[in-house]
């Protein structure tokens, strides 16, 4: 199901090129449109281009750009599509060479999601002839690759369109590419081409691919452990994402006075991307290859054999292209059969690269060209296997820390969600004591209890002076006269012998909540104090589970590097053997195959040795027992 459509935006959602139209403000729109023509044909890199065509924009006016980006003319179709995308809950996103000063109002006129582009550098309101960005040296699919990992989306959840050799590698990555009105580069890679210049083809494509899918394509199914080695390098990496900022505060509360453990924990625990599954293991194809190139001196034969059988030979080339597609076949799953997307661009990362290489015309020197490549493919085939052997170390690795921190943070949140209910108790009794305590403020307040202690602490306050200070005779009497009198006033005041057992009853209820309290604080705060431990291990974990994964993809690039360098050397050595009449391939006999081989030579031989045992006896031998005995050599 598709969930991202990422667009490019010169020549795709406007209708022509920003940078031309930016180039006309400083009369500089010709040179622009070359260097641009160059780029789109893939004749120059796009990183060089791009700073040229700046370059030559030094002193444009940034408001006249603003007002130009304004006024650009949408392709066909662009609004509607769009907003079809976004009723259908699919995300739209611009990955573009071009600048925000463009991009961003578009965002805006269309609603789109994310936009991915260059900014040009300005000074007094005019550019500097600078650019910076992640487009300027980064290429696409390195954008699309880290939004989808943020985003939660998988690669084979996207549909990209382009028109440019800068946009190959997106459309590369994508599940589905769309060469939009491209150039011939771009359609040799993308998956579908749309020649009209109208922009709801693209709601065409995703409909019919839905309809083919049935809305069902496992996200992972295309991912075979056999694969990596030429697996693109940017291959996204899904990350398992657990219990994103977490924020508790809970109570604690101690003997004397309500405390509480207001500990705001967060916690991101976004665990190694394990979507990088696949396995760098040397895959048949590179088997095949390497025996076609290893090959027994039969691939040695001379120039007679040039006139070896036409119809043969096309054979062998279809043999040769079998074999080199051969781990394609055999990975396709019954899933994959409704849509050959994975398929297809596994045939095109497996075809053979042309080479220029040319072999010699002297047999004897073709013969050395052929035992040099032969001696360096087996040196870079065991490099190869070398990186395939570290990247499939540093996977387990990986998918063990990752296992330990899934059980980790499993007993963190276990902890976390027994802390969450023993604070949900305490958050009850509390307010069971608070109720309790109005209860009875209220009713030392109606029973005239307040009064009394009130007299009395006024009484102990001038029995106080009195003995205390020295005072003249006089004073010293009104303080005596004055505590007397609220003696009596105390005297007066009858305290409700019922009201006063019930204040007691609700006073040893308010302790028992609060004892309550105090208890369940502390259990929670055990359990807060474990899930901190447990969540603090994850974190240790994550760490080295990134380590191992950086490892684990650097030596994938480094297999699938090699790989590279394999192939073209298999290219050339397929130069060779045309160049001696032997273009047929000839496969490399299994392990199973050669073990078959090895018994049955090895019984043959037991039956021989009888059958000399026979013959010294004097018995007659048959002529396949004759045969048999001349072929092992007993005598």
């Amino acid at each position: 199901m598709i969930k991202l459509v990422v667009f490019d935006l010169d020549n795709v959602i406007i209708n022509g090129e920003a940078i031309d139209e930016i180039g006309k403000l400083v009369n500089v729109e010709d040179k622009i449109a070359e260097i641009t023509d160059q780029a789109m044909k893939g004749d120059m890199d796009f990183e060089t281009s791009i700073k040229q065509r700046v370059q030559l924009l030094k002193g444009a006016p940034v408001e006249k750009i603003k007002e130009l980006a304004e006024n650009l003319t949408l392709m066909d179709g662009a609004e509607k599509t769009i907003k079809s995308l976004k009723d259908q809950d699919i995300q739209v996103a611009v990955i573009s060479g071009s600048f925000d000063l463009v991009a961003n109002p578009l965002k805006e006129k269309l609603g789109i999601d994310h936009v991915f582009t260059n900014t040009l550098i300005e000074e007094n309101g005019k550019l500097t002839g600078e650019v910076t960005g992640p487009l300027v040296e980064g290429s696409k699919a390195d954008v699309l690759l880290n939004f989808i990992k943020d985003q939660n989306i998988n690669i084979e959840e996207c549909l990209a369109i382009g028109d440019g050799a800068n946009d190959i590698s997106m459309l590369e990555a994508a599940e589905i590419g769309v060469a939009f009105n491209a150039k011939p580069a771009v359609k040799e890679i993308a998956d579908v081409i749309l020649e009209d210049k109208d922009l709801t083809g693209v709601l065409t494509i995703i409909s019919n691919f839905e309809e083919e899918s049935g809305s069902n394509i496992d996200a992972t199914e295309a991912v075979n452990d056999a694969e990596v080695a030429k697996d693109e390098e940017n291959e996204a990496v899904n990350d398992i994402v657990v219990e994103e900022t977490e924020t508790d505060v809970e109570d604690v509360e101690t003997a004397k006075t309500d405390v509480v453990a207001d500990d705001a924990e967060n916690t991101d625990s976004d665990v190694v991307a394990d979507d990088a599954k696949t396995d760098v293991d040397k895959d048949e194809t590179a088997d095949v290859e390497e025996s076609e190139a290893t090959e027994d001196n039969g691939a040695e034969e001379s120039e007679d054999d040039a006139g070896a059988d036409v119809d043969k030979d096309e054979t062998a080339d279809v043999e040769e292209s079998e074999a080199i597609d051969s781990n394609v076949e055999e990975s396709e799953s019954s899933k994959d059969k409704d849509f050959k997307k994975q398929d297809r661009k596994q045939k095109r990362r497996n075809e053979l690269p042309k080479t220029d290489f040319v072999a010699s015309d002297d047999p004897k020197e073709v013969r050395q060209q052929k035992d040099e490549r032969e001696q360096l493919i087996t040196q870079i085939a065991a490099e190869r296997e070398e990186f395939n052997k570290e990247a499939k170390e540093q996977r387990k690795i990986r998918d063990e820390l990752n296992d330990s921190l899934k059980e980790s943070l499993k007993l963190a949140i276990e902890f976390r969600d027994k802390r969450n209910k023993i604070n949900e108790s305490v958050e009850e009794n509390k307010k069971l004591r608070d109720a309790v305590n109005d209860k009875l403020k209220k009713l030392e307040f109606s029973s005239g209890r307040r009064d009394k202690i009130k007299l009395e602490n006024e009484i102990a306050k001038i029995d106080k002076i009195i003995e205390t200070r020295v005072l003249d005779i006089k004073k010293e009497n009104q303080l005596v006269k004055n505590a007397n009198d609220l003696r009596k006033q105390l005297n007066e005041i009858q305290e409700d012998e019922k009201l006063k057992n019930e204040a007691q009853a609700l006073k040893k209820e308010s302790e028992e909540h609060h004892a309550k309290v105090v208890e369940l604080s502390e259990d929670a705060q055990k359990f807060h104090e474990n899930m901190l431990t447990y969540f603090r291990e994850t974190d240790e974990i994550r760490t080295s589970a990134d380590n191992a994964h950086k490892l684990f993809v650097k030596s994938r690039k480094a297999a699938s590097a090699k790989h590279e360098e394999f192939k073209i050397v298999l290219s050339e050595i397929h130069v060779i053997n045309k160049k001696l009449g032997n273009s047929r391939p000839k496969r490399r006999s299994s392990n199973n195959d050669r073990q078959f081989n090895a018994k049955k030579n090895r019984e043959e031989k037991e039956k021989a040795e009888d059958i000399f045992d026979k013959f010294k006896k004097g018995k007659k031998l048959t002529t396949e027992e004759l045969l048999l005995l001349q072929k092992h050599d007993i005598s």
